[in-house]
């Protein structure tokens, strides 16, 4: 008998969704001690933390790492245009063969009983991860952070939380607070924990946790500072200062991000080459990614289209700040977001730095705010908004206003998945 694919797989695990969404770690324990603890045997863990920025920290840390030689596992979420992208091994994406065999066990180890798709999937990496040789396991929380099924690790080497703001609040909480203290909750005792820049709230309650466990804190303007000066980024903590290239990923926000990173890479003990490749060769798509081929690039040829996931007000702000730092040009945005998003939040920052927004429902996506709403939260914080059927129409409509136009897709990362998946 053929063993199906893992779209198949992954499709029969969506089926095993408890009827109510509770966070809680009890199920996905209960499935790794059925697959004999592989969360007990990964190479040292990084694990990352946070609303913003978790992805790029990650990408960074990966690649200063891969540039002296080590041999690194990362997880991330969500995917963008294939499931794959979520379990890197030892530097490569998962292969097919092998993420079919690894969801096959997981299905069969764990029967019929009641888990989250993002609960029985991180099993399913963590078997990877502890029967491939590596030197290195990163690891990026889903969702929260305390009771997220990353966080199963004792004794991880390192954690980190970047920039903690308001997302998620009917799971995490509705102040900066609550939130940060639900991020902390990967802070493990006597592990160093590295924290990006923070709101004075927030910063307290990850404190607070950090002194509950006795874990050695590194927290961004205490014991490392960074910025930019002169083209540069200039980082400095107890050990001396690095004067690095900018990030070659786009953004302001991007030197905060580039911080953390390297304050992990000099936990690590790595030195100054290993920083300069974690600034200058990461990768991390969907974030203010320049699109330069493909049937949308070729659609119109004279537009500078880009593409970013963000879709929180903290993403929405760190957008505008890097359009505000672009040569100008008549500037218009193709925007779908989900109905669980604070659209207004997200569209204000942007307001002042666009021409034009053209609102689309996000294709094959049963959370998509209607296009119709996402335009009416355009005009409200202040932009002149249309619909468009698709973004191909959308593309075609701007093209043919304003040929030479700055095009940015943003508003989620479903969008950004469908459109890498579009453009191939």
């Amino acid at each position: 008998m053929t063993t199906p694919g893992s779209d198949a797989l992954l499709q029969r695990m969506m089926t095993l969704h408890p009827k109510v969404i509770d966070l809680t770690l009890a199920r996905v324990e209960r499935l790794l001690a059925a697959l004999d603890h592989p969360e007990r045997h990964l190479p040292p863990v990084i694990h990352i933390a946070g609303t913003n920025g978790k992805g790029s920290t990650q990408a960074m840390i990966r690649a200063g790492l891969e540039a002296g030689g080590d041999r690194v596992h990362a997880y991330t979420s969500p995917h963008l245009a294939r499931f794959h992208e979520r379990i890197r091994l030892a530097g490569d994406l998962i292969s097919e063969d092998y993420l079919t065999e690894l969801l096959d066990e997981c299905l069969a180890a764990n029967g019929p009983d009641p888990i989250t798709f993002f609960e029985i999937t991180t099993c399913a990496a963590f078997l990877a991860f502890a029967r491939v040789p590596a030197d290195w396991t990163l690891l990026e929380v889903g969702l929260g952070g305390r009771l997220d099924a990353t966080n199963v690790v004792d004794k991880p080497r390192l954690t980190i939380i970047t920039p903690v703001s308001l997302d998620h609040q009917a799971f995490l909480g509705d102040t900066v607070a609550a939130i940060a203290g639900e991020k902390a909750g990967i802070i493990k005792r006597g592990v160093p924990v590295i924290v990006g820049p923070q709101t004075d709230e927030g910063l307290a309650v990850i404190e607070a946790r950090a002194e509950r466990m006795s874990a050695p804190i590194l927290a961004f303007g205490q014991h490392w500072h960074v910025r930019e000066e002169a083209g540069r980024l200039v980082f400095q903590d107890e050990s001396g200062l690095l004067d690095l290239p900018l990030p070659n990923l786009p953004g302001p926000h991007q030197i905060q991000n580039a911080g953390a990173a390297l304050m992990a890479l000099r936990a690590l003990g790595r030195d100054e080459a290993a920083c300069e490749a974690a600034v200058t060769r990461s990768e991390w798509p969907a974030r203010m990614q320049r699109l330069r081929r493909g049937p949308l690039v070729d659609l119109a040829p004279g537009i500078e289209l880009w593409l970013d996931g963000g879709h929180n007000p903290a993403g929405g702000e760190a957008v505008a700040a890097t359009l505000a730092r672009m040569a100008p040009r008549p500037t218009h945005l193709i925007c779908g977001m989900l109905n669980t998003k604070d659209v207004a939040g997200y569209m204000r920052p942007l307001a002042p730095r666009v021409t034009w927004l053209h609102a689309v429902s996000i294709p094959g996506e049963a959370n998509t705010l209607p296009a119709e709403t996402t335009r009416d939260a355009a005009r409200s914080a202040g932009m002149d908004a249309v619909t468009a059927a698709s973004v191909a129409d959308a593309l075609a409509a701007i093209a043919a206003q304003d040929p030479t136009a700055r095009v940015l897709i943003c508003g989620s990362l479903y969008l950004a998945g469908s459109i890498l998946r579009e453009n191939g």
